[in-house]
């Protein structure tokens, strides 16, 4: 206590200036009108800048959340498309039937890692067998294909990327319907190359390409990318044409693997009548 009242009379002048100063603000504010709303109005800016700061520190973090909603919705408006489904049966009708069944649908998940810069490359998921991911399944972008699951633990997954010298996938001229094969050959992330086209189709710079559907991995019309130029080269007798792709697969975070349904019963048929090729 004793050192208390040391300190206040040290610094008496300090404190008893604080005093005369506090009364007269409160005595200018109560008494002059024009004082008193310049207080209140720069209060209410100071308060308001705080309020408007603390709601968009509030919104920053509520993105997360409403970021994963549009994800889910994603998976929901790719579900519904037209090549998810098939055509069952056009004539007969059973109760509670439906004429189309449904063949493929998503999980979303995120990329958790990804390379693009060697000649075999690979992503990993942060979802596995207990979301139901297996080998084999196909996994697309909102702008092209990735790649096909590998390897699934409990929790994770391995996908091969399209970015591989073992990928190849069936592919199509969108606008005409020829089909060739996809294939990346190592040397620009940003480009691959369509094999196989016939010589006769006429190609355009621009032309889309698209998935053909001709495989249990891939529904049919995934964006692949665009035709940058063609040849054919020597000893061929097909086009070859060079694609840009439409993915940036360097900057892949959220990607959508597919569930083929009906992978099964088609992979079976068509296993069981090979040998009689």
């Amino acid at each position: 206590m004793r050192n208390l009242f040391k300190f206040i009379i040290r610094y008496y002048f300090f404190f008893l200036f604080l005093l005369l100063e506090t009364l007269a603000i409160v005595l200018t504010l109560s008494n002059q009108y024009y004082h008193q709303t310049f207080f209140l109005n720069s209060a209410n800016r100071v308060s308001s800048g705080i309020y408007q700061t603390y709601n968009k520190i509030g919104s920053y973090f509520h993105l997360r959340t409403i970021h994963d909603h549009l994800l889910e919705e994603n998976v929901r408006l790719l579900s519904k498309k037209k090549e998810n489904f098939i055509i069952t049966d056009g004539n007969v009708f059973i109760a509670e039937d439906t004429l189309f069944q449904r063949r493929f649908s998503y999980v979303h998940a995120r990329v958790i890692n990804n390379s693009v810069n060697r000649r075999n490359n690979y992503l990993t998921l942060n979802k596995g067998r207990m979301h139901g991911i297996k080998p084999d399944m196909g996994v697309i972008h909102t702008s092209g294909v990735v790649g096909i699951v590998i390897q699934a633990s409990e929790r994770f997954s391995v996908v091969m990327s399209l970015l591989h010298s073992d990928m190849m996938i069936s592919t199509k001229i969108s606008h005409n319907n020829h089909i060739g094969s996809l294939v990346w050959e190592g040397k620009d992330y940003r480009k691959a190359h369509m094999l196989y086209i016939p010589p006769h189709v006429e190609l355009l710079k621009g032309d889309t390409i698209v998935t053909s559907g001709f495989s249990t991995v891939f529904p049919e019309n995934i964006i692949i990318g665009t035709i940058d130029d063609w040849e054919i080269r020597r000893g061929e007798n097909f086009y070859t044409a060079i694609i840009n792709l439409a993915l940036d697969y360097n900057n892949l975070t959220h990607v959508y693997v597919v569930q083929n349904l009906l992978k099964g019963e088609q992979e079976g048929l068509e296993e069981a009548i090979l040998p009689d090729i």
